[in-house]
């Protein structure tokens, strides 16, 4: 039998022996879900099927859907009983068996149909009953009016298309300054946003508490700031739509109403005299973040604005990108980095500044530059933030200089950054990371040779195992996966093997 014990393994940073295997996890990175992974991976059945009344998210789900499972669904949307699998299999050419294979998986995972048996044993498809009959409606018309419907006076004092999307940047990069402006070393002041955005920047763990610099970026901060702004906002709305039940604003309603501003045209007005308070409040919420305007709070008109629109579209990255002329000098980069550590960004946007300062020391400031320096202190500031030396390589080989990127194709350097600064800033990130702790459990005392040598490689085939010496019979696990691992065990025991 296995002793247990529960406590915190330390892997050192050097070279191990080859007795010992430590599978140590590497920290945890930004999981940026698409819709389809929010929809598998966090609603049950029983919710999916509450979302699917909505016409809105069943379109939702249509647009982002296969090419092939598209199909399958129109063929069979109007057909009123079970389909043969053998007949659903025959649509598709031999050559695309794995694109429909695919499909038939992805409709399966998000509950859009589900197995059935018809007489003679077959099986075969059925459409959800609810999904089905809010795709009539999106296709045909009918059932109830959707809350946001269009004006009927016209606004005395329109907004073009250019006023939207200067304003919905400046309201989303209200919440990014936050980010990098609170805890940073170099005095940049935060902008001011509503406790309820703070709440979703902590709950995402865009940001933690800290007990000495307060609130302070965390590394997959980092990385949400180097994604484009459409997987921003969309990430960030996922985490709202996590906690919009505690604000007393029902989860169906609030993602139905995301949908229905993505589905609007941009630079039209819409009314919202057909909301509830609970739809108005969501309404507010979207106002601050930059997804729509609105001139005054209790006024019935507002414009979505093109974050709205391109919140789930896959295909807005490329298409309609909310960029301003700044944004495309960024494109071709700005950072020049030289052997003695010093950095020059030609740039005078206050966020970029304020992400160099992250980890940079900053020390003269012009109208279109900026000068710092690499130190140790700055950069193990941000290493004790959470921010990784090799995200900030990332970052400065990202939006280097063109002319950094010549001298990188000249001698054929793997990077466009000096060799001596980027080993240096992972050296300096060595010097905290000489040990990992990670929380475990350890199994020790076995019987027999047999009896480790199976616990371990279930462990191992689960990736919970931490550490093992085989010649000692001792192993450690991860605590999470300590559960699976004893009921592997007593079941093992049972058997008698």
């Amino acid at each position: 039998m296995a002793d247990t014990r529960t406590g915190r393994h330390a892997a050192t940073g050097g070279s191990g022996n080859s007795g010992i295997s430590a599978l140590v996890q590497s920290p945890a990175n930004l999981e940026c879900k698409d819709f389809q992974e929010y929809l598998r991976t966090r609603q049950t059945p029983e919710t999916l099927d509450r979302l699917y009344n909505y016409p809105p998210i069943c379109l939702a789900v249509f647009r982002e859907l296969p090419e092939i499972a598209r199909q399958f669904i129109i063929r069979i949307l109007f057909v009123d009983q079970p389909v043969p699998q053998a007949v659903v299999t025959s649509w598709g050419a031999q050559r695309c068996a794995k694109e429909q294979t695919d499909a038939t998986s992805c409709l399966t995972a998000l509950y859009v149909w589900r197995v059935t048996a018809i007489p003679g044993g077959l099986t075969a498809w059925e459409l959800s009953p609810t999904f089905k009959k809010s795709m009539r409606q999106v296709l045909l018309g009918g059932g109830k009016p959707w809350p946001m419907t269009n004006t009927v006076d016209k606004d005395s004092k329109p907004r073009d298309i250019a006023f939207l999307d200067s304003y919905a940047m400046s309201r989303w990069r209200c919440v990014l300054h936050y980010m990098v402006g609170t805890g940073n070393r170099n005095g940049a002041e935060a902008e001011a946003i509503s406790p309820d955005a703070v709440r979703i920047l902590l709950h995402a763990n865009l940001m933690k508490r800290d007990e000495r610099d307060g609130i302070t970026i965390t590394r997959q901060g980092f990385q949400f700031l180097l994604l484009d702004t459409r997987a921003q906002v969309w990430h960030f709305m996922l985490h709202y739509l996590d906690t919009c039940e505690e604000r007393g604003m029902p989860l169906p309603d609030c993602l139905s109403m995301l949908f229905q501003l993505s589905f609007s045209t941009l630079g039209r007005d819409y009314s919202s005299d057909g909301m509830n308070k609970q739809m108005l409040d969501f309404l507010q919420h979207l106002r601050e973040f930059g997804l729509v305007y609105q001139r005054k709070r209790k006024e019935g008109r507002f414009y979505p604005t093109r974050l709205a629109l391109n919140v789930t579209s896959k295909e807005a990255v490329v298409t309609a990108t909310v960029a301003t002329d700044e944004d495309a000098a960024q494109d071709t980069g700005y950072i020049v980095v030289e052997t003695n550590y010093r950095v020059y960004a030609y740039t005078d946007s206050p966020l970029q500044v304020a992400v160099l300062g992250l980890f940079t020391e900053l020390l003269y400031r012009f109208p279109n530059l900026v000068v710092g320096v690499l130190t140790r202190d700055s950069v193990r500031q941000a290493l004790r933030g959470g921010i990784t030396a090799e995200q900030i390589v990332s970052y400065l080989e990202q939006y280097a200089h063109p002319n950094m990127r010549l001298v990188e194709s000249a001698i054929h350097s793997k990077s466009c950054l000096p060799p001596t600064v980027v080993d240096q800033i992972k050296l300096w990130e060595l010097e905290r990371n000489r040990f990992t702790y990670t929380e475990g459990v350890v199994y020790n005392q076995f019987l027999s040779q047999t009896d480790f040598v199976t616990l371990r490689d279930y462990a191992q085939s689960i990736n919970v195992l931490v550490w093992q010496n085989e010649r000692t019979r001792t192993m450690v696990v991860q605590k999470n996966g300590h559960d699976d691992v004893k009921r592997y065990w007593k079941k093992y025991s049972k058997s008698g093997v």
